[in-house]
């Protein structure tokens, strides 16, 4: 028995032997032929100068099998794939800052490794930023969070798509992305985010710059303004260019007036990735957000999409703000050949909001004391703070439902939706063709109750908290328009389309751009006086009521002359037309009146209009010039014109019921800039700095001519001069300073004057007030910060990115209408924080990471904005008689009483996200 147990353990053991070695002897053969059917694939990837770029991704994929393999470029360009079986393979390349880069048929043939050389072409123009860093082999121009181009002819910052995901709130929009550029500023008294912001640099405020996305330019259709926040939130953004000029000729928009702001939809990525994040935080704040990126698929991996969805949902800082907001898009490409592509975006934004539309009175916001010792008329009551999350403007109990600022009188619903379709073709000889048709839709319905002015219902002394019935009430009371005071629906619609087209031919002597912009929009807005304890029933004459159709056309064509190898110069112009046409119903006076109609009720007939319209015009060229001086320093010129037409409220003015339309139309505003600046990047310090010297028409006004209808007019010319910096200094090991600054001077430079005088020629009377509007040429334009700072330490290394940043504004002048320099905003500052901590193991969750903001990090509630009340014009006039004098002597002081409404930064947010990572398997 023994012997049997060591006979079988010696043939296990024997067996246990001898089956590697077989199996070594019976591979000999098959790697040899493996040997002999494969082939080694080498190959450098290089960026346009042949500079070798490291870090690109590349995938093979074998055109017979599918089969791929993906590979890293190392720090010298250069990437290997041995064994690789005989066949056709497509080469596909992709880099931050370059466009993808794909090669299809290439031959592998057994035995014979082939070494394929691969050249990238420039990504879009924010993308440059990062191609330029490596360019000046800067760690300065690397981890810049803002950043200038070397190739720029204009005053020029790139936000980068590290900064947007790094350096700001998770729930921004782009007013709160853009805040810290040299000379911008933004504000929000909801809290970063959670309403319309408003965005203002070089002193021009919002509505007097182009915004678009992606090339398609977004504004109001009543006046060009912006409705950003219910468009583009933080997550559809994936980097923004801004210009604070009018552009070259090649710039679209409806307002190339002060400078254009690009945002730049997210980049497509090479490689399948699932992101999902949630966010929570002050003013009851909470984001959840999913992304999904497939990376190439389908057919020959011609197709890639990104897709995202978010649910955003806030209490806000102002009272009784509660918001709520559902948002999606999508991105696809499809490649249909390596000079053809086909691109297409989709967003819907849907936001509901009980926003109370209007801003607080100083008595509202402050209350009654000895430091504040306005007129109130307040008998036996203290007001509180309309300002401030969880504090009741007004309201004792937030349950009471009788309370007429409660949630269900006051709600917003807002959805939008914007879609495009580019396509990209490249001919032969280099010519360029490209194209994209467009629509969107902003439709805005709210329904909101007027919070009574204290000082204009007396009724109301001493019963602050009194039931919402007694104050109701007051609906049925007439007044001179015969106004519901007590609630308002109002109604904001309108839907687009256009497109935009450029054909483009490349040559050794330089680039050849001629293109086309058009859209049509139709616009329906009314607001009717409503009373919301009768199922918000509206009143039988609306506020206003209009529907107006409007053309754009922008033709352009310039051409960048390679002058030298150091210099470019760039010269063209743009044709810009506008018409307008209108449709205005009878009202109750707040804009053309009854137009004479028989009185219903006292009213008017409701189903009367009067139409009106008008065209505009305007030839704006523009020349450019840039010199390098040397690889990473260059130097630039611009001479450029912006136009921006007159708002639809011109043809506000009361009307008979012939409906005489306006006999002469304003003019357009017209403005031209002249700056000159310089780029310099070395290897630890990045500069730019610009002048500018800036004449423009300001905005439009009015005074009323002897028939009581406004005559509306430009106000005085101005000229706005300044100078602009910003630098980023690299320490060493991942630490970073960045600064800007501005210093700026912008004051009407004459005098403009529209009275109505005792002469008979205008048909004036000797009993008619005169009424003069004058500016003296030392009084500043309204809303212009004489200087602006911006400070920031940034440390990014390894895991981490922490960065902290501080905006100040400088003193501004207000204006009311055409009365200027009435009072001062005293200069205020933004301070922010940000710790990000990101998983980088290369393991199936990375990426995923760890984000804490902090705005207004000091919880400053400096005043940002003064809106003077018309009670206070009124007395000012009083006090001066009928002949209105410019206060320069009280310029500076306190506004002349506590009826003016002001705003201030919201309070403290505090919003810590974490954003899951998954790394799919290759496919």
């Amino acid at each position: 028995m023994q012997t049997s147990l060591l006979r079988y353990a010696r043939i296990a053991l024997c067996a246990a032997l001898a089956l590697p070695l077989a199996a070594t002897i019976a591979s000999l053969p098959l790697r040899a032929q493996s040997a002999a059917t494969t082939s080694t694939l080498t190959g450098t990837i290089l960026d346009p100068r042949g500079v070798p770029l490291p870090g690109a991704a590349i995938i093979l994929r074998n055109e017979a099998t599918s089969a791929a393999d993906k590979l890293t470029s190392d720090s010298q360009g250069k990437f290997s794939a041995a064994n690789l079986p005989s066949g056709k393979y497509t080469i596909q390349v992709d880099a931050p800052g370059f466009t993808t880069s794909k090669r299809t048929g290439v031959q592998l043939t057994a035995g014979q490794p082939l070494d394929v050389p691969i050249t990238l072409d420039l990504g879009n123009v924010s993308e440059q930023v990062t191609v330029e860093a490596n360019a000046a082999a800067s760690p300065a121009a690397a981890l810049a969070p803002m950043d200038a181009l070397l190739a720029e002819t204009s005053a020029r910052t790139e936000i980068t798509a590290s900064m947007i995901q790094n350096f700001m709130s998770p729930i921004v929009d782009y007013g709160a992305a853009v805040e810290m550029v040299p000379g911008a500023f933004t504000t929000s008294s909801d809290g970063v985010g959670l309403g319309q912001s408003t965005t203002t640099f070089r002193g021009f405020p919002d509505g007097d710059f182009d915004i678009d996305f992606d090339g398609v330019p977004f504004y109001d259709t009543n006046t060009p303004t912006h409705h950003s926040w219910a468009f583009f939130p933080a997550q559809s953004l994936g980097g923004i260019d801004f210009d604070r000029s009018p552009g070259t000729a090649s710039t679209i928009g409806p307002t190339p007036f002060g400078g254009s702001i690009h945002l730049l939809s997210k980049d497509l990525s090479p490689l399948q990735n699932v992101r999902a994040s949630f966010a929570g935080g002050s003013f009851n704040t909470f984001l959840y957000d999913a992304q999904y990126d497939s990376g190439t698929f389908g057919p020959s991996h011609k197709f890639n999409t990104t897709i995202d969805v978010h649910h955003m949902q806030s209490h806000g800082y102002q009272s009784l703000n509660n918001q709520n907001q559902n948002a999606g898009d999508i991105k696809f490409q499809y490649k249909i050949s390596d000079k053809t592509v086909l691109t297409g975006y989709s967003g819907v934004v849907w936001v509901d909001a009980n926003t109370p539309n209007f801003k607080a009175t100083r008595c509202q916001m402050y209350g009654v004391s000895a430091t504040n010792a306005y007129s109130c008329i307040i008998s036996g009551s203290t007001l509180y703070p309309y300002t401030g999350a969880g504090i009741n403007f007004l309201l004792t109990n937030n349950s009471d439902p009788l309370l007429y600022l409660d949630t269900q009188y006051n709600y917003y619903h807002v959805p939008t939706d914007f879609e495009y379709v580019g396509l990209h073709k490249e001919f032969g000889h280099g010519f360029i063709f490209e194209i994209k048709p467009y629509t969107y839709n902003y439709d805005n319905s709210e329904k909101y109750s007027n919070a009574v002015p204290i000082t204009d219902n007396p009724a109301l002394a001493g019963t602050i908290y009194a039931p919402l019935a007694a104050k109701i009430a007051l609906c049925n009371v007439p007044n001179s328009k015969n106004i519901l005071p007590c609630g308002v629906d109002k109604y904001n619609s309108y839907r687009k389309y256009g497109e935009t087209s450029q054909i483009s031919q490349v040559s050794k002597y330089g680039i050849l751009n001629a293109g086309f912009w058009y859209e049509r929009a139709a616009t329906n807005r009314h607001q009717f006086p409503a009373d919301p304890l009768n199922h918000w029933a509206d009143g039988l004459l609306p506020n206003f009521s209009e529907k107006f159709d409007t053309n754009s056309y922008q033709p352009f064509i310039e051409y960048q002359y390679h002058a030298t190898s150091k210099l470019n110069l760039t010269a063209g112009v743009k044709f810009s037309y506008y018409t307008v046409s209108t449709q205005q119903f009878a009202d109750n006076g707040g804009k053309i009146g009854n137009l004479g109609t028989s009185p219903t009720v006292g009213l008017g007939n409701p189903a009367a209009f009067i139409t009106n319209g008008g065209s505009y015009f305007s030839t704006l060229p523009s020349f450019e010039a840039n010199y390098r001086i040397r690889n990473n320093w260059s130097v630039y010129g611009q001479y450029a014109q912006g136009s921006i037409v007159p708002p639809s409220a011109v043809f506000d003015y009361t009307q008979s019921a012939a409906g005489t339309p306006v006999a002469t139309l304003p003019k357009q505003q017209l403005n031209t800039t002249y700056q000159a600046g310089t780029v310099l990047k070395l290897k630890r310090v990045t500069f730019d700095a610009d002048y500018y010297y800036i004449t423009f028409d300001n905005s439009y006004s009015s005074v009323l001519n002897p028939e009581g209808e406004p005559v509306f007019f430009l106000q005085p010319g101005s000229v706005t001069k300044g100078i602009e910096g910003e630098s980023n200094l690299y320490l060493g090991k991942g630490l970073s300073v960045y600064l800007n600054a501005t210093d700026d001077r912008a004051l009407y430079s004459g005098t403009q004057a529209v009275s109505c005088n005792t002469t008979a020629a205008n048909g004036c009377t000797a009993s008619t007030p005169q009424i003069t509007v004058s500016a003296p040429g030392y009084l500043w334009v309204q809303n212009t910060p004489s200087d602006t700072e911006t400070e920031g330490v940034l440390y990014q290394r390894k895991a981490w990115d922490v960065g902290f940043f501080n905006k100040r504004v400088g003193t501004e002048y207000i204006d009311d209408g055409a009365y200027h320099n009435q009072a001062t905003v005293n200069p205020f500052t933004m301070a922010n924080a940000y710790v990000n901590y990101t998983v980088r193991t290369g393991g199936r969750f990375d990426q995923t990471k760890i984000r804490l903001s902090f705005d207004n990090l000091f919880n400053s509630s400096n005043e940002t904005s003064i809106a003077l009340s018309a009670k206070a014009v009124t007395q000012n006039i009083a006090a001066n008689g009928t002949t209105y004098t410019d206060p320069f002597n009280t310029v500076g002081q306190t506004p002349i009483n506590g009826q003016d409404n002001i705003s201030i930064l919201s309070g403290r947010s505090i919003i810590l996200s974490v954003i899951f990572g998954f790394s799919p398997t290759k496919r």
